[in-house]
């Protein structure tokens, strides 16, 4: 019986042979990994993915589809909401040394909160490679100084080195999404700044708020009231800044606010 896709859950299914050999390739799965693919559908990517690696798991949300995927024995199926699966969790389970690999045809409609949740078990991670709505993956990749750096950018970059590896053009889906896709290539970085992840996202996302005004009307009165006393340059525009900038404010707030609480 053919599945129809859902709406409420971004279903569009890979089905280009190209594209998908290019994103095997670009993933390149060995035997042990510890692979994890979030929203395999159909399986257009979980079949070769399963013939290079001989057993993976796979976490699906829609029920219809997990039953279909229960049938193949290579499979650990985990029937859920990605943004209820404990990654720590699983690593544990799956012992996975060398860190997990995670990869998947994102929901474009819930991207960015997969990407936040995920973001909170980069230590255990090797690498995830997703595919998502091209001017998301501009978006994450853009250096400082672009019109495509944004809040989203800071919060990626500061833990991951970003890389678009491909190009995934909307006939390679169906139903064909009305915009263009690519995959791209998040490693996580072995050493980073111990800063609060909660008062990074707490200053971008005031820089942020009118990324088209300079600072010092948007973060200025902000940082004012979160008695910050340092040195930061306030007379740019958010995406002007760069994101060991961003970092080091970060930093210097969580030492204010321990000085306060002395």
């Amino acid at each position: 019986m053919k599945h129809i896709a859902r709406k409420r859950f971004g279903q569009n299914f890979l089905h280009d042979a190209s594209a998908i050999a290019s994103i095997v390739d670009a993933i390149a799965p060995k035997p042990g990994d510890a692979l994890v693919e979030i929203g395999p559908g159909l399986g257009a990517l979980t079949r070769p993915l399963c013939e290079r690696l001989g057993r993976m798991t796979v976490v699906e949300i829609d029920r219809d589809l997990a039953a279909r995927l229960r049938n193949d024995p290579q499979l650990r199926v985990i029937e859920s909401d990605v943004l209820r699966v404990d990654f720590a969790q699983l690593h544990e389970d799956m012992e996975a040394s060398n860190g997990l690999r995670i990869v998947g045809n994102l929901p474009y409609n819930v991207s960015t909160p997969i990407l936040f949740h995920l973001l909170t078990f980069a230590p255990c991670v090797r690498d995830q490679h997703f595919m998502l709505q091209k001017e998301v993956v501009q978006r994450m990749v853009a250096p400082a100084g672009s019109s495509e750096f944004s809040r989203l950018s800071v919060m990626l970059q500061w833990r991951y080195a970003m890389e678009s590896v491909l190009d995934v053009g909307p006939e390679c889906f169906d139903p064909a999404p009305k915009v263009n896709s690519a995959v791209v290539r998040m490693t996580p970085l072995t050493a980073v700044p111990d800063v609060n992840p909660k008062r990074l996202s707490d200053v971008v996302q005031v820089a942020f708020s009118q990324r088209r005004k300079l600072m010092r009307n948007t973060l200025g009165p902000w940082l004012d009231q979160e008695g910050f006393s340092g040195a930061f340059d306030l007379q740019r525009r958010a995406q002007e800044v760069e994101v060991a900038e961003y970092v080091e404010l970060a930093l210097q707030l969580d030492n204010t606010a321990e000085l306060r609480r002395l």
